[in-house]
């Protein structure tokens, strides 16, 4: 007998040119259990049941021609005739009888696979695998069935004929019409593979680049306790990670993010009632704790990378991996169970740089997880049951608790998604990406805050939270050929505050990042005032309740702060790595400080914050130099643990060169060295101090970045918040425009480099033409303003 005529094929029998006998899913694990276990990857084994297995059964049993009668006269499009005939051809399936022949070789494999485990009548995952599967123009991951827990060879039987049913569920026969497929030329094979206990620990998924950019130096983790049904399915908000590739395998640990998840069921072994799984409540301690250690996260991370690696040699072309993972509860090892290529980011144009803007906002509605950058808007249909789908309308927003393949037919027609439910690897993630709309996912209450036939608009435009609002907003579509701009001998770099943004803003052409606040990252994601944290035991009662639930799951509270402060460094870092990232230390006022989370007891009140006690002079005194020591830890994390050497550090509102080296020293204090591990040491020049002394600054420090903002307000001594005076405020004002020349100079003579990060050059493309002709090294823009301006500095530059 033939490898073709085959029932059975084992994995280790198997590598990816076997498709067409065994499916995308199963050549892989094939290809993977043969090649990759030798480097360390544990993957559980297992045994195909071959394509041929199901032609013979449809052959034996006589189905086809009836299955063609059955579904002759089919239109996908009507939701009620596609499920009135997929059912029926289920039912002709199920109902056939199973062949003697078929029925032994699967019985076999089946107690070989026991016996290897030391079980008589071992547990088993039974999975779909179509021969049509990871093709370059469609992917048919996911529209089968997947059966877990399944015990002795009767109930693995069953479970194979209605996987053998599942090839004609309403999805796939939508899917394959959809995509040109004929009926009878896509096959279906088996994948028989032994259970990783992951119902006592944890499982998830991993993609080897970030699933809503397309960033390709990320891996992208995902996890919650119990079997990883309910990941895919989105019945979860899970744990989400990233690990920084490049760094990953200059032997770092760059965990640049994590995001606790709800998690609160998990799927474990059903024991009783004719179910082989069930969903339970997870206790509250364990769903505000991570269900991975960073070790684990690592593991996964590096066995990603392998696994991309492998299928990028094979295919000749980067490979970017969809893979799942699970933990084994009772030997606490990690094992991959399936992988498959990306088939969504992996084949997008980069050099089109395609971007939404909400033109006015409205009354949210809800927030979630954002797929995807798009905007859609239109009419929501609330539907709460797959059973009410043909209520859908084409060109209405779907809300829903969460969807599984039985959404498909109607996801196709819709403006956009939102689902109660799930993280960004579920299902409703991933279909919408595939099909190129707007969703947001997990947000708790969509169902109960959106009203069916109410006007809505979708937005996962805004970073990381996708926003429902109340009625029909006006957004804007651009789209830019990149590819088509030449690079100017300037460096372009830009001012990104928002770590949300960076992967996608990192797509535009520049030459790294000349601002990065920490501000927007101390506001948004610590909210807390760095002495509260410290000096936790003098606050009253209700902030330390705020502070309880705002650092829950870390032990030290001060550790939550250098932790969320250097994953959001880390993320702009890994976007944009290995250029240059500046990264301006905190330059609050003290009434700013003040606003944050029980800041009000450590902050002075004073008449003039702007011109007061901030920058530099709060570094190096009592008063704040503790919060100061949480700020250089978090940097030094960054650079030594995750290898992100690529980030320098900016002084802002440095007065007096007493005050730099004072600055400069508690640093090295708190293990910022300027020059060791390649630390460079920026200032922000920003006081006419700066530019009267550029050169003796420029004796201490390794380069100045202009700050237009603070330089022209203390230039002309206005004061930049007063509306009063509003209309004497000017970058181009010719006392300005002097001190910056001076500037650029002085750093020309001294030979350090200086560039610009103020709002000018964003706002006046004349201002950026000036800068550019007085010989600076690099202009810092906003990212909305990138595309414009670089063509005005090539203009400049082609007269020079």
């Amino acid at each position: 007998m033939t490898r073709d005529e085959q029932f059975i094929l084992w994995f280790d029998e198997l590598s990816i040119t076997d498709i067409p006998l065994v499916g995308g899913k199963n050549a892989s694990l094939g290809e993977m259990y043969r090649t990759l276990t030798k480097k360390g990857v544990r993957i559980p084994n297992g045994f195909a049941v071959t394509a041929h297995a199901y032609r013979f059964f449809l052959d034996q049993s006589g189905l086809a021609s009836h299955i063609k009668d059955a579904l002759r006269g089919l239109d996908v499009r009507n939701i009620r005739q596609l499920s009135e005939k997929g059912r029926k051809v289920r039912e002709l399936i199920l109902s056939a009888e199973f062949p003697e022949a078929l029925r032994v070789a699967i019985s076999r494999a089946y107690h070989k696979l026991s016996s290897q485990y030391g079980s008589q009548n071992t547990d088993v995952a039974v999975r779909s695998s179509a021969t049509a599967e990871d093709l370059p123009d469609a992917s048919f991951a996911g529209q089968q069935e997947t059966f877990l827990n399944i015990h002795h060879e009767r109930a693995l039987i069953d479970a194979c004929k209605k996987c053998f049913a599942s090839l004609f569920t309403n999805r796939a026969i939508a899917y394959r019409v959809e995509k040109g497929f004929s009926h009878f030329k896509v096959h279906l094979s088996i994948g028989v593979q032994k259970m990783v206990r992951s119902d006592l620990a944890c499982s998830g998924v991993l993609f080897t680049l970030d699933t809503e950019t397309g960033f390709r130096d990320v891996v992208f983790i995902t996890g919650s306790w119990g079997l990883g049904e309910n990941i895919v399915q989105g019945a979860v908000n899970p744990d989400e990670f990233f690990v920084h590739k490049p760094t990953l395998k200059q032997g770092y640990a760059p965990i640049i993010h994590r995001s606790l998840g709800e998690k609160n069921i998990r799927m474990i072994y059903a024991e009783s009632g004719g179910k082989t799984t069930r969903n339970v409540s997870v206790p509250i301690p364990e769903r505000r704790r991570f269900c991975l250690t960073d070790k684990e996260v690592l593991s996964l991370a590096r066995w990603g990378v392998l696994i991309e690696e492998h299928y990028t040699r094979h295919k000749g072309a980067w490979s970017p991996m969809d893979i799942e993972w699970a933990k084994d509860g009772r030997s606490g090892e990690l094992f991959i169970v399936q992988a498959r290529p990306e088939t969504v980011q992996s084949r997008k144009n980069r050099d089109i740089i395609e971007e939404y803007v909400l033109k006015k906002q409205g009354r949210v509605l809800c927030r979630g997880k954002s797929v995807g950058s798009k905007i859609g808007a239109g009419k929501a249909r609330v539907l709460n049951d797959a059973k009410d789908i043909h209520h859908f309308r084409e060109g209405e927003v779907l809300v829903t608790d969460m969807t599984d393949p039985d959404w498909v037919p109607i996801m196709r027609m819709a403006k956009a998604i939102v689902t109660n439910r799930g993280g960004r690897t579920c299902h409703a993630a991933i279909v919408s990406r595939e099909l190129g709309i707007p969703c947001v996912v997990g947000t708790n209450d969509a169902t109960e805050r959106v009203t069916s036939g109410q006007p809505v608009t979708v937005s996962c435009a805004e970073g990381e939270d996708g926003i429902v609002y109340d009625a029909i907003l006006p957004f804007e579509r651009r789209v830019t050929d990149a590819s088509r701009l030449p690079k100017p001998r300037t460096k372009v770099m830009m001012n990104v505050g928002n770590p949300d943004e960076a992967f996608e803003l990192s797509f535009i052409p520049n030459d790294g990042v000349g601002l990065a606040r920490e501000e927007f990252i101390i506001t948004n994601s610590i909210k807390a005032h760095p002495l509260a944290l410290i000096h936790y035991d003098k606050l009253d009662a209700k902030t330390k309740t705020q502070i309880d639930e705002l650092t829950r799951g870390y032990k030290n509270r001060t550790d939550f702060f250098v932790d969320k402060l250097a994953q959001g460094v880390a993320t702009i870092a890994a976007a944009f790595y290995p250029k240059d990232v500046i990264v301006r230390m905190s330059d609050f006022k003290s009434n700013e400080y003040a606003g944050l989370l029980g800041g009000a007891a450590f902050e002075p009140k004073e008449d003039n914050p702007m011109i007061g006690w901030r920058g530099a002079s709060r570094y190096y005194k009592a008063g704040y130099e503790e919060g100061f020591a949480l700020e250089c830890k978090a940097i030094r994390k960054v650079r030594d643990e995750m290898g992100l050497t690529n980030v320098k550090v900016m002084i802002p509102f440095c007065r007096t060169l007493d005050e730099a080296k004072k600055v400069l020293s508690v640093m090295s204090k708190h293990g910022l060295t300027q020059g060791r591990n390649k630390l460079e040491v920026y200032m922000m020049c920003e006081i006419p101090s700066n530019v009267v002394l550029a050169e003796q600054f420029a004796e201490i420090f390794d380069g100045f970045s202009i700050g237009s903002n603070d330089l022209t307000q203390l230039t002309l001594g206005v004061d930049r918040d007063s509306a009063l005076v509003a209309d004497v405020y000017d970058e181009r004002n010719a006392a300005v425009k002097t001190l910056i020349a001076h500037a650029i100079q002085a750093c020309r003579k001294m030979k350090r480099k200086i560039g610009i990060c103020g709002q000018a050059p964003s706002d006046y493309p004349d201002f950026a033409q000036f800068l550019v002709e007085q010989g600076i090294d690099s202009i810092s823009l906003n990212p909305d303003s990138v595309m414009r301006t670089i063509p005005k500095i090539l203009a400049i530059e082609k007269k020079r």
